[in-house]
């Protein structure tokens, strides 16, 4: 049974495994800082990749336009939030807004009446001068 490690039935003992301990401390607390492949000392470089796999990503619509308008109707399509698919609920909602609204003057006679003596002083015609 003890054969069985050394002919692949188990752990290899080759590689980093079969290193001495402190050897493989000292490997290992250098971690991936000595990798070319990092930007820890280079973050033009880094975004410069971070650019470049922006430009390239197959989730952005910037060289499809017609793929984000799709994406755009689709969502609205979907969305809860719209009145589509129920009329009833738009109308409610109409009623409400216009109900609610700060710009009317449904229950605030003096502000109605104040607009149009404005309206009536900046307007073109009117009564001017007597006949």
């Amino acid at each position: 049974m003890a054969d069985d490690n050394k002919r692949g039935g188990g752990s290899s003992e080759r590689g980093f495994a079969s290193m001495d301990p402190e050897k493989q401390r000292e490997i290992a607390s250098k971690g991936g800082s000595e990798s070319p492949g990092n930007f820890k000392n280079d973050p033009e470089r880094a975004a410069e990749a971070g650019r470049k796999g922006g430009e390239m990503s197959g989730g952005n619509f910037k060289n499809d336009p017609e793929r984000a308008a799709e994406a755009g109707r689709k969502g609205g399509e979907v969305s809860g939030g719209n009145f589509k698919n129920d009329p009833q609920r738009a109308a409610e909602a109409g009623r409400k807004g216009g109900e609610e609204s700060g710009g009317n003057f449904k229950n605030d006679r003096e502000r109605a009446s104040e607009a149009g003596r404005k309206g009536g002083q900046h307007s073109g015609g009117g009564n001017r001068g007597g006949k």
